[in-house]
């Protein structure tokens, strides 16, 4: 490539001058191609060590005048083709210019400024992301490409320098992140090292330091572990590698893919070394952490932050923190952790303005809300950007009633295209609107704003008729009212509120019933949701109510399955409100849709909640502080419940040994985080569980269940097997009580599991949750995010093995191929799957794994891929027409016509021979789509009729072959309906063919089939016996066709075989070899099959008497002779000759015989009378040798000794 002209002083050193002129000198680097010896060594060591551009590009051309010292590089290139070019180039264009000119500093001048002008032409059709990028970094992918074939959508994220160990000895070189892959190089006097790691194949990612592996990165695969050491920053690296491998498992557990930010601002100046993807990259984790620390919408994008103080009114003091801006929120944090935490929404702002600074209180902004709330920061580094940044949100901020466009388009869910839903109506009518009389919804609404549930929550519906309670119950329930309205007063109330130590003290001791909701809300930041998309959920009910899907019928089975023990469950109001959020979350997430759980949690919501409270709080449930939890894997909750065992082992090691002998903990735990322990406690205990985790997240749930776990720790180590460990565990969550509760006692479900007469002791849920805290309270949020990642690793490739056994356990009765094998060959086809979901082979490849259907449906492929996997794996290859060949096959596993095959179709085309036989003779589903066409012309009526659908199978393999046929029926024939129910009955029969039905094969055919058989046999090494083989069997197919027309109807075959009355002649229809060999042998196969042909009166081609015809005759191999009517346009290769076209000549000698037929039957009987044939078929191909080879093209380990050449196109995997 053409780059910017740089000057170089010692021309020779360490490069060899090739071509010269001149004006210019073309060099290659010493050790880069043949020769070098120690030099060439050294050199290339050097190269790799200091990330030498050489490296990537050996070839260059310098520019110099006259007899000055002084070079100028004006182009490189990777290899001597690519530099050629240029050199040419050159030659041609300037150097007859250069000639003319009297002064050097002139040529000089003029050199520079064409490569300059070149450079400037080719970077205006690069892409914008491209042009971010530093021209060192631009280098350091194309190097990456080169160095481990990697195509052009591959992106680098970055790369580092640092050692890979292999063995006990480290190897320095390079590691490059891109998004797909881990990839190391390293060239050390001859050694060269390279390894490709996908990231969807990692099971571990972990940093350790060792005395072998001092601060190393440990990379483990299903087989193999890898470490790197000697990194320059390890956390930085490390902190990438988790990132793109939380992305691939994000792929692998959802099929959501890395797309690139294209709203990210672009720098204001290029960084050295750092690409916009891993600027991209670090703003992702920044607005992560941001969003889980203010518990903020997952749109929400930080816009930046900086030091500060804030004046607290309530502490009358600066407290030193941190200041966050994002697009929609002013946030602020304490550096102490809990001593104060404020989020100010920017719809709540009214006034931002810059006080009088002071040597007290320097550069001091203040902001003012709509609730007459003053909030002041000082101690600012840039408050004049600061405030302008602020004014330019606050103008951006909506004040309309949806915040971006139709509320629905935020899950995702289209209004108008729905299944199932017919086109709604405009948004102003669809808008809630009063309810008639008795609280019910207007007609045709599913959900009114006037409904009791719309307005208050359950518990307050039926405890509204109740008589005052004024005991010492409902005494110390006011005064935590009391409480929480001091809290108010001082710390304000509402999103703007100061949340201090205070505050979760006051949590601690429980959130009164008549302030529940309302926290809840707030400290979840479901509350900022709801208030940004007013009327969002009553648009969803109206959408959602009325369909009919899985989720809907799951929904419906489990509604009277909530806390049944509740008297608000126990009607038709509670259930109607519990099925509308439910429904209508199912239809804003289809990737969720409704889990069993959801229902327990929901109620509870609902109790305390208005319907659109409890629908947002579910939100924030089920996308942000339990992620994953709910999906159809129940993923989140599996990592969690490693994170215990992996909590339980570090704080109760003792009790963790015995547990996991009995095999407890992953029994206990699933339970517990999926309901937060509402399930397995009493209800009035359970709640207040629920009241410190919508404050404190997760963190709290793993406290308690330690505390439970350490509170019976003594008697669980005298525990002999796992149902009394249960049964212990099971008693003391039944026994724990809320003894300040002032709700009518709510009986518990549960077995009431005691042991003798004695009554079980209980354990008060103040207590419990106080001794968490005390015991086990230093838990914090990133140590918990930390053990996330790694038991997420752990759980999704867990659950991508346990998929490929369940597949593998399916087919494997069916298949020829040994358990192994379809391990191996799965791993392959999902990986094939995968690659093209992020290398664009197709749009729509992230569509085809759903991880709700079957194991066995989960990953499909296409044609391409297909074809690819079955030219590498393949036992019965076709030479240059494989391609052809693959795609027939492919059509005729394509049993449901989606242009995709699953694994087990995938297997059968590999391993049954009779299929490829019906995929040699052409039986492809062409034919059957032509009588499908003709059928619904001859008997086109509007009215609708029944189909007939035949499914041709044979030898457990399935035929593709799909014959519908319109029931015509004249109208005089008066039918009655028992009539129609026997033919519907007849219809609903599976109707099982045979070989025997297939379509009869024509001459045409039948010498498509030589040919092809002809090509496949051609480099075997028993190609003669299998040439005289196919001869023979050519010979009796010929005859038993002419035996046939005897026995039919040649007036009828006539009629239907119109299509090759323009036949040609079999001059080019004989196989001809692709190689002539010097005994003959080849030519010696054609003319028995010549022979063949001749004793059914056919013609043998004349000689060829010029080079072209050859030329013509010898690139038609194999089948290539094809039908017009017969093939879609992916059949016809390049080399195809089509029979019946009006532009092809009538060639000399005898036509095809139009009423000559034969079966597959025949075919395959004939075959069979053939040993070579048969053993041909039948052979066992190595398929573990084709895995292998297969697997090395994508770049596995590999160490190369060799000083002379190390192109780098060989390092291409």
């Amino acid at each position: 490539m053409w780059i910017t002209p740089e000057e170089v002083l010692l021309a020779n050193a360490l490069w060899v001058s090739e071509r010269a002129n001149p004006f210019f000198i073309l060099q290659r680097r010493k050790g880069h191609g043949k020769g070098g010896g120690i030099t060439g060594l050294l050199v290339g060591t050097m190269d790799v060590v200091l990330d030498s551009s050489a490296r990537v590009a050996p070839y260059r051309i310098l520019h110099q005048t006259g007899d000055s010292q002084i070079f100028w590089s004006i182009a490189c290139g990777s290899s001597r083709k690519e530099i050629t070019g240029h050199w040419e180039w050159l030659e041609t264009n300037l150097l007859q210019t250069l000639s003319i000119f009297d002064n050097d500093e002139d040529i000089t001048t003029f050199v520079k400024g064409k490569v300059s002008g070149i450079i400037a032409e080719e970077n205006k059709s690069k892409a914008a992301q491209e042009d971010e990028d530093s021209g060192k970094f631009r280098e350091a992918e194309q190097k990456m490409r080169k160095l481990f074939g990697m195509p052009g959508e591959e992106k680098l994220v970055n790369y580092y320098s640092c050692s890979y160990w292999k063995g006990r000895v480290p190897r320095q070189g390079w590691v490059y992140l891109s998004v797909n892959h881990l990839c190391f190089y390293s060239f050390l006097l001859g050694k060269e090292v390279t390894l490709v790691v996908q990231w969807t194949e990692v099971t571990r990612l972990e940093k350790n330091a060792t005395l072998v592996f001092p601060e190393s990165v440990r990379v483990s695969t299903r087989h193999t572990e890898h470490y790197f050491s000697m990194f320059l920053n390890i956390n930085d690296t490390f902190k990438l590698m988790e990132q793109l491998a939380t992305i691939a498992m994000r792929q692998l557990l959802d099929n959501e893919g890395f797309s690139a930010d294209r709203t990210l601002p672009k720098a204001c100046k290029t960084l050295k070394n750092v690409s916009a993807l891993k600027r991209d990259l670090d703003a992702r984790a920044k607005n992560e952490r941001y969003r889980a620390l203010f518990r903020l919408t997952p749109d929400e994008r930080l816009d930046g932050h900086t030091d500060c103080t804030l004046w607290t009114p309530f502490a009358k003091m600066h407290i030193v923190g941190q200041l966050f801006v994002s697009n929609n929120y002013i946030c602020f944090c304490s550096r102490e952790e809990d001593l104060c935490q404020l989020i100010i929404p920017l719809r709540e702002v009214s006034i931002v303005e810059k006080a009088d600074s002071s040597s007290v209180l320097p550069c001091p902004v203040s902001i003012s809300t709509k609730n007459k709330m003053t909030f002041l920061f000082a101690n600012l580094k840039d408050r004049d950007f600061l405030v302008q940044r602020i004014s330019d949100f606050l103008q951006r901020t909506p004040d309309k009633l949806w915040s971006d466009g139709h509320p629905l388009a935020l899950s995702g869910y289209s209004v108008s295209q729905s299944e199932g839903i017919p086109s709604t109506t405009p948004l102003s009518s669809s808008l809630p609107t009063p309810a008639g009389a008795g609280g019910e919804p207007s007609q045709g609404r599913h959900y009114s704003p006037s409904l009791p549930t719309a307005t208050q929550g359950l518990l307050r519906i039926y405890q509204k008729d109740d008589p005052e309670d004024h005991g010492p119950k409902a005494t110390k329930e006011k005064m935590k009212e009391e409480s929480w309205n001091i809290h108010f007063f001082e710390f304000g109330r509402g999103v703007c509120m100061y949340r201090t130590s205070k505050t979760r003290e006051l949590v601690l001791n429980g959130i009164p019933e008549s302030l529940r909701g309302e926290l809840w809300l707030l400290f979840s930041g479901a509350q900022n949701e709801m208030a940004t998309h007013p009327g969002y959920y009553a648009e969803l009910v109206e959408q959602a109510m009325g369909r009919c899907t899985l989720a809907t019928e799951e929904i419906e089975r489990d509604l009277h399955r909530s806390m049944p023990e509740h008297h608000a469950f126990q009607n038709e109001m509670g259930i109607a409100a519990l099925r509308r959020v439910l429904t209508a979350y199912a239809c804003r997430n289809p990737g969720i849709g409704y889990c069993q759980a959801m229902n327990i949690v929901t109620s509870v919501l609902l109790l305390y909640c208005t319907e659109e409270e409890a629908f947002w709080l579910l939100v924030a449930l089920c996308e942000r502080m339990l992620p994953d939890y709910y999906n159809t894997r129940v993923v989140g909750a599996l990592v969690d419940q490693g994170v215990f065992e992996e909590l339980t082992r570090e704080c109760l090691p003792l009790l963790y040994e015995h547990m996991q002998e009995l095999g407890v903990i992953s029994t206990i735990s699933l339970s517990w985080f999926l309901t937060l322990f509402l399930s397995v406690m009493p209800f009035d205990s359970a709640v207040l569980l629920v009241d410190c985790f919508f404050y404190e997240g997760i963190k709290v749930i793993f406290q308690v269940a330690l505390a439970v776990l350490h509170a019976n720790m003594d008697t669980l180590l005298g525990c002999t097997d796992e149902g009394e460990a249960m049964t212990i565990l099971g008693r003391y969550l039944d026994n724990v009580v809320n003894k300040q509760t002032v709700s009518p006692p709510i009986p518990h479900l549960h077995a009431l599991l005691t042991s003798g007469d004695e009554p079980p002791p209980e354990i008060d849920v103040f207590q419990l949750i106080k001794s968490s805290y005390d015991k086990f309270g230093s838990l914090r949020a990133d140590v918990i995010e930390q053990m996330r990642f790694k038991q997420r690793l752990k759980v999704i490739q867990s659950l991508e093995d346990t998929a490929k056994r369940s597949v593998v356990r399916a087919i494997m009765t069916d298949s020829a191929f040994s358990i192994e094998e379809l391990e191996e060959l799965y791993v392959l086809f999902k990986a094939k799957h995968i690659m093209s979901c992020y290398w664009g082979a197709s749009c729509t490849a992230a569509e085809r794994h759903d991880p709700s259907l079957p194991y066995l449906e989960q990953y499909r492929i296409d044609l391409e891929q297909f074809c690819q996997l079955f030219g590498a794996l393949g036992t019965w290859l076709c030479g240059t027409h494989t391609v052809t060949l693959a795609a027939r096959h492919f059509r005729l596993l394509d049993s449901n016509k989606d242009g995709l095959i699953n694994f087990k179709e995938f297997v059968t085309g590999l391993s049954d021979a009779n299929m490829l036989l019906v995929s040699l003779t052409a039986l492809c589903p062409e034919e059957a789509e032509s009588a499908l066409e003709a059928a619904q012309f001859f008997t086109d009526d509007d009215s609708p009729q029944g189909t007939h659908t035949l499914l041709l199978t044979y030898d457990s393999s399935c035929i593709a072959i799909c014959i519908q046929c319109n029931i015509v029926m004249s109208v005089s024939e008066v039918k009655d309906y028992k009539y129609y129910l026997r033919m519907w009955a007849k219809e609903k029969e599976p109707k099982i063919e045979t070989i025997k039905d297939l379509p009869r094969m024509n001459q045409e055919q039948f010498i498509e089939l030589c040919k092809t058989l002809y090509n496949m046999f051609s480099e075997d090494p028993l190609e003669q016996e299998l040439y005289h083989a196919i001869a023979t069997v050519a010979s009796l197919l010929l005859r038993i066709g002419e035996v046939g027309k005897k026995f039919t109807n040649n007036g009828a075959k006539k009629s239907t075989d119109t299509t090759y009355t323009q036949a040609p002649t079999l001059s080019a229809e004989l196989p001809q070899p692709e190689k002539e060999e010097s005994n003959g042998e080849s030519s010696s196969g054609q003319s028995l099959v010549c022979k063949a042909l001749a004793e059914a009166q056919l013609e043998t081609p004349p000689q060829q008497t010029s080079d072209e015809e050859v030329k013509d005759d010898t690139s038609v191999s194999s089948y290539s002779m094809v039908s017009t009517g017969s093939l879609q346009c992916e059949d016809i290769a390049d080399d195809t000759v089509l029979i019946g076209c009006a532009g092809d000549q009538q060639r000399r000698g005898s036509t095809l015989d139009g009423d000559w037929s034969i079966t597959f039957e025949q075919v395959l009987a004939s075959m069979l009378t053939e040993p070579p044939l048969v053993d041909y078929f039948e052979k066992k191909g190595d398929i573990q040798a084709r895995m292998a080879t297969c697997k090395m093209q994508r770049g596995v380990e590999r160490q190369v000794s060799s000083s002379s050449d190390h192109e780098l196109a060989q390092l291409s995997t």
